[in-house]
């Protein structure tokens, strides 16, 4: 599920696109919820090319499935605290212990499954440092075109890049990593482009144009 699943006002204009009370045009999601326009306008689509941050983006959109991804961003703060901000060294020592601790913090969601994922995904990114490293690794996967969507709609949500994607994390021991939660990654730190082009933020990633 991504950010696009949250409830979309009426008002959706032509362009698929909601022109907000500041002037700026952005698609139905972002436009009602405070937290997700924020989030939209200052993070989603802009790319993340340092271990940790996208470790931890690899981790959240992990917890998202089956959520909304407001409901994680108004966890986020209890996700950093709880899982060391998301250091992978230290989430890769989390013992059976820190797992029922963590399952008993109303912060962050509570899933045993989950839980366990973000440990096994420290642990995973640990090792892919004796080869090119967890963001050359999930970047080599980037399309060599975007999407060029008017409406939602018209978003595809399947490429032959983010299924293989998507196996070659599990190969390489990550878990919560299925083509969908690997779609919203790809959308959410920038491998592809796929903002309205309606939207003030179409193209502001720098990876992709127009």
């Amino acid at each position: 599920m991504t950010p696009a699943a949250a409830a979309q006002p009426r008002n959706e204009g032509m362009y698929g696109t909601v022109l907000g009370d500041d002037g700026l045009v952005r698609p139905p999601w972002a436009a009602v919820d405070p937290l997700l326009r924020e989030y939209y306008d200052s993070e989603w689509g802009l790319p993340i090319r340092d271990e940790q941050g996208l470790y931890e983006r690899i981790c959240l959109e992990g917890f998202q499935a089956g959520l909304s991804w407001a409901t994680i961003l108004r966890k986020r703060p209890a996700f950093r605290q709880a899982f060391h901000d998301f250091q992978p060294d230290a989430v890769a020592a989390f013992t059976e212990a820190d797992v029922e601790r963590l399952l008993q913090d109303p912060g962050i969601v509570r899933n045993r499954l989950k839980v366990r994922a973000t440990i096994a995904n420290a642990q995973a990114t640990i090792t892919l440092r004796e080869r090119e490293g967890l963001v050359a690794f999930v970047w080599q996967f980037q399309p060599t075109t975007t999407p060029q969507p008017v409406t939602h709609a018209e978003i595809p949500t399947q490429s032959p890049e983010l299924v293989a994607l998507s196996k070659a994390l599990r190969t390489q021991g990550f878990s919560f990593v299925g083509p969908t939660t690997m779609f919203a990654l790809m959308e959410a730190i920038g491998m592809v482009d796929t903002h309205l082009l309606g939207s003030h933020r179409r193209g502001s990633s720098g990876v992709w144009q127009g």
